[in-house]
């Protein structure tokens, strides 16, 4: 099943407070998972979320549009510049655990490769499956677009800091990277773990030049020998503490943390 970006968790009755939450993809069916376990324990409380990138998130923070923005990614330096200039103190809290999963379509025989082969492939270095180990067939590279925190990780952690080539293939969310993939034989791309569907294959991935492989899992990243993971946050104005607080305070909860392990991330302990 895959998860729509932009669907908003409402409450329909007479709520005092409403909270809006914006950003993340990777961070958005969490949070309407907790949102909608929560609304229900409070009915005074109303919660809206909506996806379209940490990017997003993080300007609709600025501009005073949203409560809490969500984030795969730290905040850059032009962006704490800017909150400072705007006099805003802003909290950033961890919530949970995520690890980035490379997929590609089921069809193809490859199993594995190397971050330097990844590397290699996004910056547009190795074109055909073949070079790695697979069929002779044209690789098809799909990335989030560039207001997206999972674009920023990848580029900083799996790309040593390099460009993407510009055959790459920009999507809009997460669930459109897994659509494309699962219908293009030749496709890959990276997406969320809790975005994991059987309509897509994930490769292990090796970070020490192909000696030992891993397998993207909760368990393999909460144990940190799945290389790419990356914490998740929540980050709102400290003049909205109080308001928010007992959302964040319920996601970090014992009862929180079993929801973050439900939907596929890894708990913070």
């Amino acid at each position: 099943m895959l998860l729509v970006p932009i669907v908003g968790l409402v409450s329909f009755n007479t709520a005092t407070t409403e909270i809006t939450v914006k950003g993340s993809d990777t961070v958005l069916p969490l949070s309407q998972k907790e949102a909608e376990i929560f609304m229900k324990k409070n009915s005074s409380m109303s919660i809206t979320v909506v996806g379209g990138g940490s990017g997003v998130g993080i300007t609709a923070l600025m501009d005073g549009t949203t409560d809490i923005a969500m984030s795969s990614r730290d905040l850059k330096m032009d962006e704490k510049l800017k909150f400072s200039e705007g006099k805003k103190e802003i909290e950033q809290v961890t919530i949970a655990f995520d690890a980035l999963s490379v997929i590609v379509n089921p069809a193809n025989k490859v199993k594995q490769l190397t971050r330097e082969q990844l590397e290699e492939i996004y910056t547009g270095k190795i074109t055909n499956w073949k070079d790695v180990g697979g069929a002779d067939e044209k690789i098809v590279v799909y990335s989030r677009e560039s207001s997206s925190g999972t674009y920023e990780f990848f580029k900083e952690h799996v790309m040593g800091k390099k460009n993407y080539a510009s055959s790459v293939l920009s999507m809009p969310a997460t669930g459109a990277i897994v659509q494309s993939v699962s219908q293009t034989k030749g496709a890959i791309g990276y997406i969320g773990l809790a975005y994991d569907t059987k309509e897509v294959k994930q490769l292990a991935v090796s970070y020490n030049q192909g000696k030992t492989f891993v397998e993207p899992s909760v368990k393999a990243a909460k144990d940190k020998t799945y290389p790419i993971s990356r914490p998740l946050f929540y980050l709102y104005e400290k003049t909205k503490t109080a308001k928010v607080k007992p959302f964040v305070d319920f996601i970090l909860s014992a009862e929180g943390q079993k929801i973050v392990a439900e939907i596929g991330y890894v708990p913070l302990k």
